[in-house]
């Protein structure tokens, strides 16, 4: 398991870090959630000893996360961290040498990642060569390659098609079921949903809520509230009923737990008919913006 406790960081004025702190057990899949500058990216790096923590620690199976432990992680980062002009196949060979890796088993991971993703007849190419998609999938690879026990990845479905959506989601719950550790970040929060096991919610450096996705869904305060009359969606005009305008433009509406479903109905059916009506746990998108909200002021 990777324990991180109580990190800060501070460049300059800006606090990054503000005391964080989460776990990621082996075999689960973590979705790192939180606005832009939240401090998801200088959390990543500070496992991997590109950023140095003011305070705090982090923890690999109860010791201390140094060199030899990163040797067992595998990092895909947000920016672009290979050479463009470098063959595909040489690329990964190198990269899972510094790993730790012979140069035959180097060699036969990265031809093993390139079949398994679909990129062997792209083994010769240099990286910028390739198209977005691939570059992120060539990343991943390089990732993998050296069969890590724990991976931390920052937006890896980015500039990913459907398909290699699903390919990138079908491979990370593969890889836990054989117990690898996976956190990573994305703003894709359907997919979050649909992925991860836990979800961990970072806003201005603080974890500001964590758990299991279905326990936190069912623990909330708030109903999720679709109704239709006449065909057309319908909003209640009562006290604890929040409307979130999105889904191009259709109302998205979440229902406080005091709020009588009962007269919510019977408004309905005032209104006209009553052609759907759907009273669910909230998303996660509800759970990520009720989570970031900024106070209002008192």
């Amino acid at each position: 398991m990777l324990e991180i406790e109580g990190l800060r960081k501070r460049f300059g004025e800006v606090v990054a870090l503000d005391g964080c702190g989460f776990d990621v057990p082996e075999g689960r899949i973590v979705g790192f959630l939180g606005p832009n500058g939240a401090g998801k990216t200088t959390a990543m790096r500070c496992i991997f000893g590109l950023a140095l923590p003011d305070e705090g620690t982090i923890r690999w199976r109860g010791r201390p996360v140094g060199p030899a432990e990163r040797l067992r992680f595998g990092y895909m980062p947000e920016e672009r961290g290979l050479y463009g002009r470098m063959r595909v196949r040489e690329q990964l060979i190198y990269f899972a040498q510094l790993s730790g890796l012979s140069a035959s088993a180097a060699a036969a991971a990265a031809d093993a990642w390139l079949e398994r993703l679909g990129l062997r007849d792209r083994a010769d190419a240099r990286l910028e060569g390739l198209s977005h998609g691939n570059q992120q999938r060539i990343q991943l690879a390089t990732a993998l390659a050296h069969g890590p026990e724990l991976l931390v990845l920052d937006e890896p479905f980015s500039g990913l098609d459907p398909i290699g959506v699903e390919t990138l989601s079908g491979l990370l719950g593969e890889l836990a079921a054989d117990g690898v550790g996976i956190v990573f970040s994305s703003h894709q929060l359907d997919l979050v949903e649909d992925v991860c096991d836990d979800v961990v919610i970072i806003d201005h450096g603080r974890i500001v809520l964590s758990g299991e996705v279905q326990e936190l869904k069912h623990a909330s305060s708030r109903r999720s509230l679709r109704v239709t009359v006449a065909g057309e969606p319908w909003v209640p005009g009562l006290e604890g009923v929040h409307v979130v305008p999105r889904e191009e433009g259709r109302p998205r509406v979440l229902v406080d737990a005091s709020v009588d479903v009962d007269k919510i109905l019977r408004l309905a059916r005032d209104a006209g008919e009553v052609t759907s009506f759907s009273l669910e746990p909230p998303s996660l998108s509800d759970l990520f913006l009720e989570a970031v909200a900024p106070e209002e002021p008192s």
